[in-house]
Formats: C-alpha cells, sequence, structure tokens
C-alpha cells in the first residue's frame, strides 16, 4: 500500500483524472493522502510580453478551481498543487517535496513534438526516484 501519492492532472485531459483517483485510492487504501498537481507551463517571453500580466494568475485560479471540483466529485479530501514551468520537471520536484510514494501519470498518444522531444510521462519515468503508474 502506498501513503502518499501524486496525480499529475492534464486539464486539457480532464478525464483521465477521475480513472487514476479511483486507481490511487485502491493502491492507497482509505487512508492514503493524494495531492493533484496541475503545470502551467510558463509562456516564451515574446509571448508573455504581449499578453495581461494577470493572466498567469487567472489560469492558476482556473486550474486550481477544476482540481478541486474534480475531488470534491470524486468525494475526496486532497491537496492542490498548482505550479509553473516545464511540467516533467515540476512534477518531479513536488514528489520530492511532498515525499510521495508514488506518481500515477496519464499517457496520452504520442505526437510528432513526443518523438522528437520526449513526452512528460516519459521524462518523469526516466527520472524519478520513486515508483511510477503510467496510465492509458
Amino acid at each position: 500500500m502506498y501513503a502518499k501519492i501524486l496525480i499529475p492532472i492534464d486539464l486539457a485531459h480532464a478525464e483521465k483524472g477521475k480513472v487514476m483517483i479511483d486507481i490511487a485510492r485502491k493502491l492507497g487504501g482509505k487512508n492514503v493522502k493524494i495531492t493533484l498537481i496541475n503545470v502551467i507551463e510558463d509562456l516564451p517571453a515574446y509571448v508573455a510580453n504581449e499578453l495581461p500580466g494577470e493572466l498567469t494568475q487567472h489560469m492558476k485560479k482556473n486550474a486550481e478551481v477544476e482540481l478541486e471540483g474534480m475531488a470534491k466529485a470524486a468525494g475526496l479530501r486532497a491537496g492542490i498543487e498548482i505550479r509553473s514551468g516545464r511540467p516533467a520537471t515540476a512534477i518531479l520536484e513536488a514528489s520530492k517535496n511532498l515525499a510521495v510514494d508514488l506518481i500515477i501519470i496519464a499517457s496520452h498518444q504520442p505526437g510528432l513534438q513526443d518523438y522528437l522531444l520526449g513526452s512528460t510521462a516519459a521524462s518523469v519515468v526516466r527520472h524519478a526516484k520513486r515508483s511510477v503508474l503510467v496510465m492509458r
């Protein structure tokens, strides 16, 4: 059984969140501490300069509301983490800071950029210092 589980949620594929939460509950039991995390990628400087300054704060607030709604719909009291930066790096940092036992991450159908750069899930699997469960 796992005591602390981190679930990165890509809000563009939020439908996978419920399934990952269900799996986390089964793997962790009734006392598991689940943390949902969403990472907002940093915008290139030339793009960020053209956008309103409060846009990032608005995106973070929306992500927080989405994750809280997902947890509530699942009847779960989960920790919520909203971070910015490169997704794989932020997920790995959160897993270390929270001292989780397991990361449950979704894998998506790879596109051309994934073959050239590597997907977030692949990067997390390669560099994680704890167990990672990849969901398809």
